[in-house]
């Protein structure tokens, strides 16, 4: 079996903020498009536009409905899941081959394909359910942090981050280094009470899970006065404009002559 390495200082990781998240699938997408075609390549598809299609992907995002405590009418929480990069990954110390390993530079989890004979034993023994066997090779495939992406010098600083989180549309993946106590994904895993998943199996996940605020609704928060006006030049003019876009709207919502077919070349 595989041993891992001594503890390493730096842990490269994601922090996703469940509250943010908004299940678009661009995170997804985005991972599936840059791994086809680099350190994983290819993620295989199996009748994609069947009924029932199946593949490779290294990132799933999840939808649940959960009730708050106190409140009747329940809300939709999106859980990206993937692999988690443990620092005592069992999915590791139970490959025979050493195919699947854990860097010592950065903590990464990875997996050879080249030495990886498909038994699956790592998928058993990950409670995350973040590996997946690409049938067409007969290979254990996983996230990679995009390994090929954030250490590559040819791209800008900005844009040397994983796939999913340069795509994500509302920032609700952010990455970094946890490993640092002072660093911007640490500091943020501190101040909004991140959690670990499944903190008893004793794997210590490196990725953070930021959890969803109370609702913010007009149930919750209390009702905001609009400012009142103090008479100055500004505030006559907006009081005009105000005036003069209201009957724009009331005239053309009133209007309803046909102008069909006779529009104008």
């Amino acid at each position: 079996m595989t041993s891992l390495p001594p503890p390493s200082a730096k842990k490269l990781g994601l922090v996703i903020d469940l509250d943010t998240c908004v299940g678009c699938q661009a995170c997804a997408t985005s991972c599936k498009e840059w791994n086809t075609q680099g350190y994983s390549a290819p993620l295989s598809d199996k009748n994609p536009y069947d009924a029932d299609p199946s593949g490779v992907w290294l990132n799933r995002v999840h939808g649940y409905e959960v009730k708050e405590q106190g409140r009747e009418q329940s809300r939709i929480v999106h859980f990206p899941r993937s692999c988690l990069h443990c620092e005592e990954p069992a999915c590791v110390t139970v490959c025979p081959t050493g195919a699947s390993y854990k860097r010592a530079e950065d903590g990464i989890v990875l997996v050879n394909p080249e030495t990886c004979i498909g038994c699956k034993l790592c998928s058993w023994a990950c409670p995350y359910g973040a590996r997946e066997y690409d049938d067409s090779h007969g290979v254990m495939k996983k996230c990679t942090l995009c390994v090929d992406r954030i250490y590559n010098e040819h791209f800008e600083p900005e844009d040397r981050v994983p796939a999913c989180v340069k795509a994500c549309p509302t920032g609700a993946r952010h990455f970094g280094d946890l490993g640092d106590p002072a660093s911007p994904v640490s500091l943020l895993v501190k101040d909004r009470e991140g959690f670990d998943l499944l903190p008893e199996m004793g794997y210590k996940p490196v990725n953070k899970y930021l959890p969803p605020r109370a609702r913010r609704d007009a149930m919750t928060m209390k009702p905001v006065e609009l400012p009142k006006g103090d008479g100055s030049a500004f505030d006559r003019l907006f009081a005009w404009a105000d005036q003069v876009l209201s009957r724009k709207m009331i005239g053309t919502r009133g209007d309803d002559t046909d102008y069909s077919g006779k529009l104008e070349g």
